[in-house]
């Protein structure tokens, strides 16, 4: 089991790092310099509006049901025509909610009022895509859940592609519409490759609503859903925030979602290390010394990888702006000048906050794999809290800055409570000489980024050496060895 294991992830995290990091980096971004600052930020805005409920289609049933059909697999049958009523309900109670907030919020005409049905039925087929997949989860079914982890982002590409570059479609007409009913096409052939898969399995489908049944699974799984939901708020709100406070039509939220870009492919990576490490720390809790080392060996490999990436975004903010975002056709070159300039105010700030959820993935998928949701529950609500009221405070005088400097303040709030928390609870020993280790190799980084910056040549050849130069102090300063690699990536079996 543990090889096959391994085996998922290694190939769950190759067909990621192929697919997702083009999506956004090529295809999102190529959209918004296409639509603009305005019309991106509008659609963003709107995007993240609809995200933020989107724990109401779900409720926990996801992982209740992948736990539930690993347990037996007679599950499958027992449970699948329920859960799908019971997801179809939630549906419905989703739609509600996001028209009638949204209504509220001003996003009930137009241009604004279609991007919201388009965003809230992608998020609708995107849950039942997951429903599906935790089926198929359960049935240790790995090698389809990983290759429908991409098939979405895999279509959307293709349908992106044909769209922006066949010459078929005029590029002058291109909209936002278009480009989330690519990604409706997209998740609906998901979901129906997905559905076959499902059913193959199930040997006798039988809808039948069981409230009592609903009733616990809402019991068991209200603690993480309302987990999930708080961490939406205080990761995502922030461009809804600056549309909504700001009245100039989404741009400065389109400022923000462009130095969000390279924050957003980092953390789909970040991610998937947290799914690979919660199996991880879950078997050895009972283990101190082991738990110990490998939380040690876990957020060394997190600060190695995210610390290098933020000192690199710091010192070459404005060349990777350039590199990502050109100067448009009849744009004068001061305005380009001024306009690189705003989103490379934002970008190494946004950085910093990616480094500091990247550490969370460590610390707080710890505490999930312990069972303790209630205090990052509570560490979660009070992130909500200082994100909204400085937001309000920040947001009109300094915009789209000032609400990096939130989501900065708040990631590190969190991430240092997070840590504190761990602490206590299992006891961790890291010791003087980790932390000299950890700032040796900071300080090396910073040093060493600094003078090839200084070096008389081109700014990308000298990103190159620099990064690499980097990556060799993460062994000169013993942050890590190969051993310890191994150790991660392949646990030492039990006696």
């Amino acid at each position: 089991m543990q090889n096959r294991f391994i085996k998922n992830i290694i190939f769950l995290l190759f067909l990621n790092l192929l697919v997702k990091p083009f999506w956004i980096l090529g295809i999102d971004r190529e959209v918004q310099n296409l639509l603009g600052d305005m019309s991106y930020g509008t659609y963003q805005a709107i995007f993240n509006f609809s995200y933020l409920f989107y724990i109401l289609l779900d409720l926990g049933i996801t992982n209740f049901n992948s736990r539930s059909v690993a347990q037996d697999p007679q599950n499958l049958s027992k449970h699948f025509g329920g859960l799908t009523e019971i997801k179809l309900l939630l549906g419905l109670f989703y739609a509600v909610v996001v028209f009638v907030v949204g209504f509220i919020c001003g996003y009930n005409e137009g241009l604004k009022l279609k991007l919201l049905c388009w965003c809230g039925l992608n998020q609708v087929l995107l849950s039942f895509i997951l429903f599906l997949r935790s089926n198929i989860q359960g049935l240790l079914l790995f090698k389809h859940d990983s290759i429908l982890s991409v098939t979405d982002r895999v279509l959307s590409i293709a349908i992106m592609c044909l769209v922006l570059w066949s010459g078929w479609f005029p590029r002058e007409k291109f909209n936002a519409i278009w480009y989330l009913q690519a990604q409706t096409v997209a998740y609906v052939c998901t979901l129906v490759f997905a559905l076959v898969i499902v059913l193959r399995h199930v040997e006798k489908l039988s809808f039948r609503f069981n409230f009592q049944f609903f009733k616990e699974i809402l019991r068991q799984s209200l603690p993480f859903a309302l987990l999930v939901l708080l961490m939406s708020v205080y990761s995502r709100i922030e461009p809804v925030l600056l549309e909504r406070l700001l009245d100039d039509q989404g741009e400065q939220a389109g400022y923000y979602s462009r130095a969000y870009r390279l924050f957003d492919a980092g953390n789909n990576i970040s991610n998937l290390f947290a799914i690979m490490l919660l199996p991880m720390f879950t078997a050895t809790l009972k283990n101190k010394t082991e738990l110990n080392n490998l939380v040690k060996t876990s957020f060394n490999v997190m600060v190695a990888m995210t610390g290098i990436v933020l000192v690199m975004c710091v010192f070459y903010s404005e060349e990777i702006m350039r590199l990502m975002y050109s100067q448009e056709g009849s744009e004068l070159i001061t305005d380009y000048n001024l306009r690189i300039g705003s989103y490379a105010k934002v970008f190494p700030i946004l950085m910093g906050s990616f480094f500091c959820l990247s550490t969370t993935y460590v610390f707080g998928t710890l505490l999930t794999a312990n069972g303790n949701l209630k205090q990052l529950n509570i560490v979660a609500a009070a992130g909500v809290i200082i994100n909204i009221l400085l937001n309000l405070i920040v947001i009109p005088q300094f915009q789209s800055v000032g609400a990096a400097c939130t989501s900065l303040c708040v990631q590190t709030v969190t991430a240092f409570a997070q840590f504190l928390l761990c602490e206590k609870i299992f006891k961790l020993k890291l010791g003087g000489r980790y932390w000299i280790h950890m700032v040796l190799f900071m300080v090396g980084v910073v040093l060493c980024t600094w003078l090839t910056k200084m070096l008389n040549m081109n700014w990308l050849l000298s990103f190159a050496i620099g990064f690499a130069v980097n990556v060799g102090l993460i062994f000169a300063t013993r942050m890590l060895s190969l051993k310890e690699l191994v150790t991660l990536v392949v646990p030492t079996e039990k006696k």
